[in-house]
């Protein structure tokens, strides 16, 4: 009983660790300071998300994976804010071969390179600077998990998401839906919606997942929800 106890402790107080070190992100105001925060923490940061139960990776993968229905080995998949690689391992395992990766973070970019995942990766500070417009209609499917969120990439870097992908190309997308990240939600709902009025995308399926990660906010307990979002370019 008491070695139970303990056990339980252990992972309580790992969790606590980890929550501490996301709030300290939040107090980063400029872009500089959350580049040196993410550079700061890429060498932890599995293992830390991983506490998390961090499922966003693992339900995009598996979302592009339901429908895409194309040559997965050719495919070219553009990973934006990539981070360690996390959402590239999922597809891989999917069978997905060819991966591009971008992220702010020069720390987190050498870590995916590391993983041997990707064929080529560039630093870019998404909201800052465009995509290169070398890659405009360029890739079979975008991805973007984690990007989206209060304090992060603004939701208009969905259009140079849609851009970069092919006509008939999908690109899928994650939110969180918690309290904190509200209002972002309702901007980046309006955005995709206003991109379908105008006729560059169609929405194949958007998923509402109640248990995204567990919660990390000072006024959040137990699992905050999340959404995750497909859509395929005209």
């Amino acid at each position: 009983m008491s070695k139970r106890v303990y056990i339980m402790s252990a992972v309580a107080n790992t969790f606590e660790n980890v929550k501490a070190v996301i709030l300290s992100a939040h107090k980063n105001t400029t872009s500089t300071d959350k580049v040196s925060f993410y550079n700061s923490w890429a060498e932890n940061y599995d293992q830390d998300v991983a506490v998390l139960d961090y499922r966003a990776p693992t339900l995009a993968a598996n979302c592009i994976s339901s429908h895409f229905s194309g040559d997965r080995e050719g495919a070219v998949v553009l990973d934006v804010a990539c981070g360690t690689g996390l959402v590239a391992t999922q597809l891989k395992k999917l069978g997905f071969g060819k991966f591009v990766g971008v992220d702010g973070s020069k720390a987190m970019l050498e870590l995916a390179r590391q993983s041997g995942l990707y064929q080529d990766s560039k630093q870019i500070m998404l909201g800052e600077e465009p995509l290169p417009i070398q890659w405009v209609d360029s890739f079979d499917v975008v991805v973007i998990v984690g990007g989206l969120s209060f304090g992060h990439v603004p939701p208009a870097v969905v259009r140079d998401l849609c851009k970069s992908t092919k006509p008939g190309g999908y690109i899928c997308m994650t939110t969180r839906s918690n309290q904190d990240n509200l209002e972002y939600k309702g901007f980046l709902d309006s955005e995709l919606r206003q991109m379908e009025n105008e006729g560059l995308w169609t929405c194949v399926e958007v998923t509402e997942v109640e248990n995204w990660e567990r919660a990390v906010s000072e006024h959040e307990d137990g699992y905050i929800s999340g959404a995750v979002y497909l859509y395929k370019k005209l």
